[in-house]
């Protein structure tokens, strides 16, 4: 398995590392092109401000949608904990081995309509979401927010549950966010989770609960930037007492052109938000957190008149 997803990753660099020597000749490829427009370049008045570079951060989905045409192609990363017995040099620092791993694809039905279809290790978890910009923020502040909607289902078929029911969970959220200065951007998520069946399934988990989420980027260089995401299931179970914990992840995003690569830490080892917002319970106290990484590779399949290749 691990062997599969490390040729995966590097299969997606390949293929952007040929894209990119295959564009020489141009000015710019498809996809710089559309990273330029993303980073605000040659903007003018009344233009969009995108917050971020990139549709996810660590744990959150952000406001940005896929343009129409273009394919999101995800890889994301979750190792094995650091800092405890299992950790340690002995296995590379978690290196050794996998948490989760999630697959995934963003396809732009429209510039700011989006379908998400990813696959999860933890559950075998199977999501389908649609995400749906209703508001973007503009360089005069004209609209000084952004906020995209986000939703859908996910299903686990394998595994032992009492009815097909149960094995369904569903998510929504709202994302507000806001890019305050060049280098500075904030956004704030309520979630709704629906959980038919509890994760995990304890007497007196919550089925249902609401989540807020909180991320922000700080632009150190051109093509590099500072992430800290975090969540907050409010719920009386979902509490210290009994084990969970609150997502809380550190990381640094790197964009080359068609390409955003994120290495991060993290104590949550679920991905997906339908799992890392119901069931995380590793702390970092307890040496419970561990290395990660997201490969964020677009491709563009709009006819375009002078392409080469």
């Amino acid at each position: 398995m691990k062997r599969t997803i490390i040729f995966i990753a590097f299969f997606a660099l390949a293929i952007g590392v040929k894209a990119q020597k295959a564009d020489t000749a141009r000015k710019e490829s498809a996809t710089d092109s559309l990273m330029n427009s993303l980073s605000g370049d040659n903007a003018r008045k009344g233009d969009i401000l995108p917050a971020f570079k990139a549709t996810r951060l660590i744990f959150s989905p952000t406001t940005q949608t896929v343009a129409k045409n273009n394919l999101n192609f995800l890889v994301i990363h979750r190792f094995g904990d650091i800092g405890t017995s299992t950790g340690g040099a002995r296995t590379l620092f978690g290196l050794d081995a996998i948490n989760d791993v999630y697959i995934g694809f963003e396809y732009g039905v429209t510039n700011n309509f989006t379908a998400i279809f990813g696959r999860s290790v933890i559950g075998q978890l199977i999501d389908l979401q649609l995400k749906y910009a209703i508001l973007h923020q503009t360089n005069d502040d004209s609209s000084p927010l952004a906020i995209t909607l986000e939703g859908g289902a996910g299903v686990r078929p394998y595994g032992s549950f009492t009815s097909f029911d149960n094995r369904l969970s569903y998510l929504a959220e709202a994302i507000f966010s806001r890019k305050f200065t060049s280098a500075f951007s904030l956004e704030i998520s309520p979630v709704f989770v629906q959980d038919n069946q509890p994760i995990p399934n304890l007497p007196g988990n919550d089925q249902s609960f609401f989540s807020i989420a909180a991320a922000g980027r700080l632009k150190v260089t051109k093509h590099m930037s500072i992430l800290v995401d975090y969540e907050h299931p409010f719920s009386n179970y979902k509490t210290g007492a009994n084990s969970f914990e609150d997502p809380l992840g550190f990381g640094a995003e790197f964009e080359t052109g068609g390409h955003v690569f994120t290495l991060n830490v993290t104590n949550a080892r679920g991905i997906d938000q339908i799992n890392s917002l119901s069931g995380s319970q590793a702390a970092y106290g307890r040496g419970q957190y561990r290395f990660g990484f997201t490969i964020s590779r677009m491709f563009d399949f709009n006819r375009h008149k002078n392409r080469s290749w």
